[in-house]
């Protein structure tokens, strides 16, 4: 049986608007100065992964356990914490930060959402302005929540097939190009929206005004 982890990243948060937090046995891993970022919003770290070029090797904290990656490495901490997740028997995976500052770690975070969906592995990216995740051919249920605007992002050449009820600017059997993305800030006008989507992947991303 499969269980659910907290992936803590560097980058800026709101803490006033993230509300996922771990739970009883979720696993809470922390990457590099992620670890600030568990220590704001209150969580107990289980485990430490990184280079720790962010956080310092002169601040790696007593307690939790340390894995020390190679500063020469492939893969960033995120996706390093993600496959760490992943082979702990994570099957739901929360990640929380990495979307500001750089926008190429920024990229790569995202597109790590779309990795753990072709996994079969359920996964939202959130830093409380902005909160992500990646459908394939499928359907998801938004429920409303403190972000104002709802987007859905092409991320193949062409998705088919796509509809958003329940939100001001509904959409019915509608195409969206990779290269001309028209479904941007819409907005929920009750109490949940419902996103279709027949062929292709998108990224639903949910956003506030800073």
């Amino acid at each position: 049986m499969g269980s659910k982890a907290f992936i803590y990243t560097g980058g800026d948060i709101c803490p006033e608007y993230i509300i996922e937090h771990p739970k009883g046995d979720d696993l809470v891993i922390a990457a590099d100065s992620g670890y600030r970022n568990a220590l704001r919003l209150g969580e107990k770290v289980a485990v430490l992964i990184g280079d720790f070029d962010s956080l310092g090797q002169n601040n790696v904290p007593d307690g939790p356990e340390i894995v020390r990656l190679n500063t020469v490495k492939d893969n960033t901490d995120t996706q390093a914490a993600v496959s760490l997740a992943l082979e702990r028997g994570a099957d739901q995976i929360v990640i929380v930060g990495g979307l500001a500052g750089r926008l190429d770690h920024t990229l790569a975070n995202l597109f790590i959402l779309e990795y753990l969906n072709s996994k079969g592995v359920w996964a939202v990216i959130t830093d409380g302005r902005s909160r992500a995740r990646f459908m394939r051919s499928s359907s998801a249920l938004i429920g409303r929540s403190p972000y104002r605007y709802l987007s859905v992002i092409a991320a193949d050449s062409r998705v088919k097939g796509v509809e958003i009820d329940g939100c001001k600017y509904p959409l019915k059997g509608g195409r969206i190009d990779r290269t001309v993305q028209y479904a941007v800030s819409n907005e929920i006008e009750g109490n949940c929206a419902l996103i279709s989507v027949r062929s292709g992947g998108v990224f639903i991303i949910e956003s506030r005004d800073a």
